[in-house]
């Protein structure tokens, strides 16, 4: 509503389009970089993208040290392993090229650059004092929008536990999006982040904090997502779908920074933390259960969100409504190949409990969460989510 109170930060410049890769040594010159740590996907190179972000780098003269030691779901180890790369490299900028996991370490070595230290001391909110060194963030998937959030997840060795730092110092100086850059993404690289965009925006949007300004970004990157994902899974040479993908994902990347997430992502994080599943495919499969779980919190936004997927629910009770949006993310998962249940990707049932303990733990998802789970309900999401349906 808005008469809400709310506070809105949107550092990022953003560059978009067919060719902004282009741009790439230009705005290192534009924030006073001379060096620059290019922190990349390790199977950039494979795909022949390495050369295409490296390019416009060495026509303009812009020297650069490559740090690709980067796990999909990547430890607090890689961060303080890149900053040591960079001080050694006298790197007075940082460049995050590939998925979420790449822009994550490159926005913590930043901070670190700066602020001292080890990584695991900025895990939590508000405890980053300094900015960073300039960053830069070219995503070469449609998934998770790191390259407009002020968060860096990791897993912490010690503990086996997921959690990110948090600040708005971790905010992106520039945000370069060019759609041919994801055009070679395999059909399965296409799918789980692609999800995991839509359920950014899915739950910015029946977040408690979302209003006005989160809901727009929300809105319009649900429709996107849920519109053209599976034409890019099809055909990863549809440019157009590539690029509203894209799109979908920035804006619901936007979403999330400015109203949060929910209980995906809570109960999401034991399965990176315990069974190393990446973060897209967990949310991926998690999902339809939680929006089941979530309905009679908000059944008016999910029979929104019905709608906005495509649906008719004119004629249907509100509450039947807002179950047909439970149906459409289903049918979106299958439509993508996306597994049925957790023990199709291998979660043991007997971890349940811990998982359910750990869940609670990510405090602000659980917080955001249109419905207030107890232990026995996450207990339950994840034992339906096991099963399938």
């Amino acid at each position: 509503m808005i008469t809400q109170k709310f506070t809105v930060t949107q550092p990022t410049q953003i560059r978009f389009g067919v060719g902004a890769i282009d741009d790439l040594a230009g705005a290192v010159q534009d924030l006073g970089g001379s060096k620059a740590l290019l922190v990349v996907d390790p199977n950039l190179k494979n795909v022949g993208l390495l050369e295409k972000i490296t390019a416009p780098l060495d026509r303009n003269g812009v020297a650069y040290e490559i740090f690709d030691h980067i796990d999909p779901e990547p430890g607090l180890k890689l961060a303080d392993e890149g900053t040591a790369l960079a001080a050694k490299s006298s790197c007075d900028c940082v460049i995050g090229a590939g998925g979420g996991s790449a822009m994550d370490v490159a926005k913590a070595i930043s901070i670190l650059m700066t602020n001292g230290g080890k990584a695991v001391d900025y895990l939590g909110l508000g405890k980053i004092k300094k900015p960073g060194v300039p960053k830069i963030m070219v995503p070469t998937t449609a998934g998770t929008g790191a390259e407009v959030t002020f968060t860096a997840v990791f897993i912490n060795e010690e503990t086996k536990s997921k959690g990110g730092m948090n600040g708005d110092p971790l905010y992106p100086d520039v945000a370069l999006l060019d759609p041919a850059l994801t055009l070679t993404l395999p059909p399965h690289v296409t799918a789980a982040p692609g999800i995991d965009a839509f359920t950014h925006a899915l739950e910015s949007f029946v977040s408690t904090q979302s209003h006005t300004i989160s809901e727009m970004y929300a809105v319009q990157a649900m429709e996107l997502i849920s519109g053209n994902l599976a034409m890019a899974y099809a055909n990863g040479d549809n440019l157009e779908a590539r690029s509203a993908m894209l799109m979908g994902s920035l804006l619901a990347g936007k979403a999330l920074a400015t109203a949060g997430v929910g209980l995906v992502h809570a109960m999401a994080y034991p399965l990176g933390g315990m069974y190393n599943i990446p973060h897209g495919l967990a949310n991926a499969v998690l999902l339809p259960y939680v929006v089941d779980y979530n309905i009679i919190g908000n059944p008016e936004k999910f029979a929104l969100i019905a709608e906005i997927m495509g649906y008719d629910v004119s004629e249907l009770p509100l509450r039947q409504a807002g179950q047909v949006a439970v149906e459409a993310v289903y049918e979106l998962n299958r439509d993508v190949g996306i597994p049925k249940s957790l023990e199709e990707i291998g979660i043991e049932f007997d971890s349940i409990p811990e998982m359910a303990e750990i869940a609670l733990t990510v405090t602000r998802p659980v917080e955001n969460n249109p419905r207030k789970p107890s232990l026995e309900d996450v207990i339950r999401v994840y034992e339906t989510a096991f099963k399938g349906w």
